[in-house]
């Protein structure tokens, strides 16, 4: 309950508890200004024990703390209380107010919507009495200014009373109308914290599968370059050691050297690819240029790069992805295909981006290739996987004899 309602609730008892007072006491001090009205001591001293009754009465019924429940002790009290108005009342009008208070609390005393009425009924009579010029009535005027009154103050009643019922039904509707709020609410606050703790743990696994993905990654760059590159290095050393003469010894060693010069150039590609520095201060489109340029240069092939569309600045995560893929798939070239060509396009469609990588190379049938195992490679599985990390898509065709081509998908996320 706020504030305000307690405000209201409060008056509202203090009126019923000291209205009844207040009635009483208006209708006998103008009892006593009209003492015309009882000419006899009889009648003083009987309204003055009803007045005094009423006052007994009242006491006994005590002050209202909050709505009262109709109960068969309310209805009494309500019949005691008619009784002694409709007396007063009859020994002289202005005891009218005093009845009046029957008005204001049969809802809460008497069980029952028709016993209600019959009550009210009961006061409005002796109401429209005390103000057709008191009881008991005499002549024909009298009775037809009593009924007049009666019908005109019990139809107000009426309305009011069905005003008032209506009231309350759109208040009981409002009262479930809001408790079926806060019940949805906090439903919907439960689904928030529910889904607050589940993105949470959402980003925890995304987190932990990318670092076991980076983890696959750099095994997979270890095993297919550094870890090959070694091994040729020992190959060359032993036929060196067993060598025939000078000059064999001089070829292997410079075969050993060129492997540990390409090995170190592979790791430090996959340092590289860890945090793509080339991407620091240049676009994609200038950091795959230098990517491809220094690919051909490193490879004896011949490497193209071209860009389709307008060129935007894509976000970090989307433009390192293109770029680790151009990587992947020219190492992948480097160590498998055999290329004399390679092309590399980056395509601008407003609303994806698309990059191509094409060789010329032996092909093979993407079918047949391996199950990933702990000694195969990883290209075309990472590639893929960085792909769709970020909602795209990694398609590969190729063929023996005919080259392959890698084409990547991905939407266009604008650098923020």
């Amino acid at each position: 309950m706020t504030t305000a309602d307690e405000r209201i609730e409060h008056r509202q008892n203090q009126f019923h508890t000291w209205g009844v007072y207040g009635l009483l006491a208006v209708s006998a001090l103008l009892s006593v200004a009209a003492h015309e009205l009882m000419t006899s001591p009889a009648e003083w001293y009987a309204a003055g024990a009803l007045v005094v009754a009423a006052v007994l009465l009242q006491l006994w019924h005590g002050p209202r703390r909050g709505r009262r429940t109709p109960s068969t002790r309310g209805t009494v009290y309500y019949v005691l209380r008619w009784a002694i108005s409709f007396a007063l009342t009859w020994m002289n009008p202005f005891f009218g107010f005093y009845a009046s208070t029957g008005y204001f609390d049969s809802d809460e005393l008497i069980p029952g919507r028709r016993r209600q009425w019959l009550g009210l009924f009961a006061t409005v009579v002796v109401v429209a009495g005390s103000q057709s010029g008191g009881m008991p009535l005499r002549g024909p005027v009298q009775w037809l200014l009593f009924a007049v009154l009666l019908v005109t103050n019990y139809g107000l009643l009426t309305v009011v009373g069905h005003i008032t019922q209506q009231e309350e039904q759109r208040s009981r509707e409002r009262a479930v109308t809001i408790t079926e709020l806060e019940r949805t609410n906090a439903a919907l606050q439960q689904a928030l914290d529910e889904n607050a703790a589940l993105h949470a743990q959402l980003l925890v696994q995304a987190r932990e599968a990318g670092v076991a993905d980076e983890r696959r990654r750099l095994a997979a760059e270890i095993h297919d370059t550094i870890a090959q590159g070694l091994t040729g290095i020992i190959a060359q050393l032993q036929v060196v050691a067993n060598a025939p003469d000078l000059a064999v010894a001089r070829t292997h060693l410079e075969r050993a050297s060129d492997l540990a010069r390409h090995s170190l150039g592979e790791a430090r590609r996959s340092v590289h690819n860890l945090a793509p520095v080339a991407l620091t201060d240049v676009g994609l489109p200038e950091a795959l240029k230098k990517t491809v340029a220094e690919w051909g240069e490193r490879t004896g092939a011949r490497a193209e790069f071209t860009v389709t569309g307008t060129a935007e600045q894509l976000h970090e995560e989307v433009a390192a992805t293109l770029l680790r893929i151009v990587q992947e798939a020219l190492s992948n070239t480097a160590r498998h295909a055999a290329a004399d060509r390679v092309g590399v396009t980056l395509t601008f469609l407003g609303d994806e981006v698309i990059l191509d990588i094409r060789d010329d190379g032996r092909g093979f049938d993407p079918l047949a290739v391996p199950l990933r195992t702990r000694s195969g490679g990883f290209g075309l599985d990472g590639m893929r996987a960085r792909a769709e990390r970020v909602a795209g898509a990694l398609t590969v065709e190729s063929e023996p004899g005919h080259g392959t081509a890698v084409s990547a998908r991905v939407p266009l996320v604008r650098h923020d």
